[in-house]
């Protein structure tokens, strides 16, 4: 099934707010009803694909399968941008004039080749697309050439399975419910959940540098990537033939949070765990932000780290987003503090010990029990976040997403540094902002910080939202932190990554990209800025 095309994952999902929340949108932040729906996908007027007969030719030549190359309306239209907030606006509202020319649908790591060169060939752009979920431009090529979609769907096996390493080749296809079946039906898992779960690919995962939402028991995606089968315009690259090498620089990390500019992952070897026996998640209150965070370090440092470690601001927990199928509830107490949600998973003796001492941290860190209802409450919409910016979107509101990570001494400075940023450019602007932040990520180190926002739209929500972007981003690199945590570059972080990297740094990847891609197939002006 094909995600919605102008908003996030299966349209029977879907659910408008309550009145509860309506009504305080209205109140608090003077959102009022828009004027009209989305536009409809039949009536969207589609440019002709800017391909020539030749170009076309030779990328039905590279992957001959009867709808392999794709070139109708609608087709294109689900491959235009991603699933940012602007992304959705200007989709709901028929803008495509970024549309790819055509959508190709490889089934090889040979057809994979075959369409680049075929790009190359015929001055041809590339985007290789998985589930379509990047929120940060990284499906827009900054580019005046015409471009394709490179669909990766047919690339949707479980390779091999190596029971006794511990490890699995994945199709880059893959999508996270399908990779998890796959495994579990042999009594195994990824152990990669991030929100969007059930709509991203296992390619997309590597290629942004991916962090689930149980990252502090399973690590980050990148963290378990052993291999890596690549193809690129000059052909085919490997990486990772054991578990841990000292052969020169991993070139696993070259291509991990490449974002498709410097090659199609086509295969991913990954380390894999024993299904656990037992998931448990429950919920814990503390009186400030502060408190819950020194909680938080505490086990991440010294342990036990459990599976799931995570914690809402004073302003998310008390809206509800900390259980976002709990959103309008207003039997919330009169002063909610934060919430944490602390999972374990693992075997019934592993689980019960480390939950058992974790206990012992959370009391000592002034920590309150609050049940194992707040965690499966959390568990159960764990995905649904999504849902629940269209349905403001649809009300009228703006409601975007950004996230950033430092080292534990820096967060509470950064943490006050984008919300300052978020709430003094919107306020300025004439749309006071409710802005709300968790800890999603942690680490022995530090953290990883994700900001809500949500606001009334303003004339030109699109135009509106830019000058806030960039307010938020320059105070991310102000206070120390990096420009993303798992979200990746894109075309929207690009400028300041390449402020974070320095110009040096640049200048080494256009290297790179300049001997792999030398005529600028891949992904034009993600990530690395075009020469």
């Amino acid at each position: 099934m094909d995600m919605l095309w102008s908003g996030w994952g299966d349209p029977a999902k879907a659910a408008p707010l309550p009145e509860s929340v309506t009504g305080l949108l209205r109140d608090l932040l003077g959102v009022t009803p828009r004027e009209s729906g989305p536009a409809v996908l039949a009536d969207i007027d589609v440019p002709a694909p800017a391909l020539t007969d030749e170009a076309s030719a030779a990328l039905r030549a590279a992957v001959p399968a009867p709808d392999g190359v794709r070139d109708d309306a609608e087709s294109r239209i689900r491959h235009t941008r991603g699933k940012s907030t602007p992304d959705l606006l200007r989709i709901r509202a028929g803008e495509v004039d970024d549309i790819p020319a055509a959508v190709v649908l490889p089934s090889s790591h040979d057809e994979v080749l075959a369409v680049l060169a075929a790009c190359a060939e015929h001055g041809l752009s590339a985007v290789p697309f998985g589930g379509g979920t990047s929120v940060v431009g990284g499906l827009a090529p900054t580019t005046k050439r015409p471009f394709v979609a490179l669909d990766l769907r047919r690339l949707d096996q479980l390779l091999a399975l190596d029971e006794v390493s511990r490890t699995a080749t994945l199709h880059p296809g893959l999508r996270g419910p399908q990779c998890e079946a796959l495994l579990n039906e042999r009594g195994w898992t990824l152990g990669h959940f991030p929100q969007s779960f059930e709509w991203a690919s296992i390619g997309g995962f590597a290629a942004a540098r991916s962090s689930g939402q149980a990252s502090a028991g399973y690590g980050r995606f990148d963290e378990m990537v052993l291999g890596l089968k690549v193809a690129t315009p000059e052909g085919t690259l490997w990486t990772g033939r054991a578990p841990r090498s000292a052969a020169g620089p991993d070139l696993r990390q070259l291509i991990l949070g490449s974002e498709g500019a410097l090659g199609v992952i086509t295969s991913v070897t990954v380390r894999i765990r024993p299904l656990p026996q037992k998931r448990i998640y429950e919920g814990w209150r503390f009186a400030s932000f502060e408190a819950g965070t020194t909680a938080l370090r505490r086990l991440a440092q010294d342990g036990p780290r459990p599976t799931v470690l995570r914690l809402s601001d004073e302003s998310e927990t008390f809206i509800g987003l900390a259980q976002p199928d709990a959103i309008g509830n207003t039997e919330l107490p009169e002063n909610p503090g934060c919430m944490a949600i602390v999972g374990f998973e693992g075997t019934e003796q592993e689980t019960a010990a480390r939950r058992a001492a974790a206990r012992e941290v959370l009391l000592a860190c002034d920590g309150e029990f609050i049940g194992e209802e707040a965690g499966d409450k959390w568990e159960h919409g764990r995905y649904n976040a999504p849902y629940l910016r269209d349905a403001l979107l649809d009300a009228g509101a703006f409601a975007e997403t950004l996230e950033t990570a430092a080292f534990w001494s820096a967060i509470p400075g950064l943490y006050t540094a984008v919300r300052e940023a978020l709430t003094s450019t919107l306020t300025e602007a004439g749309t006071p902002p409710l802005v709300m932040c968790h800890i999603s990520h942690t680490y022995e180190n530090g953290a990883s910080l994700y900001f809500t926002v949500v606001s009334a739209q303003g004339e030109d929500a699109v135009a509106h939202w830019a000058p806030v972007k960039r307010a938020a981003n320059d105070a991310i690199l102000a206070a120390g932190g990096t420009i993303s945590h798992h979200h990746g570059v894109g075309t929207d972080h690009r400028d300041w990554y390449a402020r974070e990297i320095g110009p040096l740094g640049i200048r080494m990847l256009q290297a790179v990209k300049a001997e792999i891609d030398p005529s600028g197939v891949l992904s034009p002006g993600v990530l690395i800025p075009v020469r």
